[in-house]
């Protein structure tokens, strides 16, 4: 087997493994992107791949949440086009910014979300009445997000939904959908920025992609199955977890 197809085999089965975990959990970058590193793209390259591939589990995980996203074509409008406007922002960031910008700061973002998320029921108490998805700061806070998540990313996921869980009752795994969605736009639109600018690898974004598609569609038919407390903490658990490996990392 040549070196090229046992980086796509490798790329396509990383694929798999970020749809699962970045729909899910929102931690699809934790195994992209090293991903990308190893085959041996450069940091700024591997970015705008991933990102670009990251589009696949949006693809994949709508497609199979139709049924989470029923009656959301109000918060799909307002959200999304949140989201379209921060990754744009986010994907022009990075063409002009190092990525130090976000870095230090990120983990504990990150970290403050996975917590966040963790205690939603609690939070939702203490603030009921006070805040909700007409807040401005809600719109605020996503278009925020999803400038990060055009530039960077890793964590977004667990922030969009952390922010989403405080503002809106409905269950976690329409939240997750909303979320699938939201950031998906946000990578689209920061990927026609990269793509304009020749920073995408081609070659490892298709096969990653794919891979991405697939484990973005079965991602949702995992959730819908599993009790709430369980995604809750399981993705607080992954977000901390992710955290620390920003925080460590080189």
């Amino acid at each position: 087997m040549s070196a090229g197809v046992m980086q796509a085999v490798l790329l396509f089965l990383a694929g798999i493994g970020s749809g699962l975990t970045g729909y899910g959990a929102g931690l699809a970058s934790v195994v992209s992107y090293p991903a990308l590193l190893a085959v041996g793209l450069s940091p700024l390259a591997a970015n705008a791949t991933n990102t670009a591939a990251l589009t696949g589990i949006a693809l994949g995980g709508v497609s199979s949440a139709r049924q989470e996203l029923t009656g959301m074509r109000s918060r799909l409008v307002r959200f999304g086009a949140a989201g379209l406007l921060g990754g744009a922002v986010g994907a022009g960031l990075l063409v002009v910014l190092p990525e130090s910008t976000f870095t230090a700061v990120i983990p504990w973002l990150v970290a403050t979300g996975a917590v966040v998320l963790l205690l939603r029921p609690w939070l939702q108490r203490l603030h009921r009445g006070r805040w909700s998805e007409h807040h401005p700061f809600t719109l605020v806070a996503i278009g925020l997000l999803a400038v990060y998540g055009g530039y960077f990313g890793a964590g977004a996921g667990t922030l969009v939904v952390a922010v989403l869980g405080l503002a809106l009752t409905d269950p976690l795994s329409r939240i997750t959908a909303l979320r699938a969605v939201v950031l998906g736009l946000a990578n689209l639109v920061a990927t026609l920025v990269f793509v304009s600018q020749d920073l995408v690898a081609w070659t490892a974004m298709v096969p990653l992609a794919v891979g991405m598609v697939l484990g973005g569609a079965l991602a949702p038919r995992i959730l819908r199955r599993l009790p709430e407390l369980v995604v809750r903490v399981v993705v607080a658990v992954a977000g901390l977890g992710l955290a620390v490996f920003l925080l460590v990392q080189p």
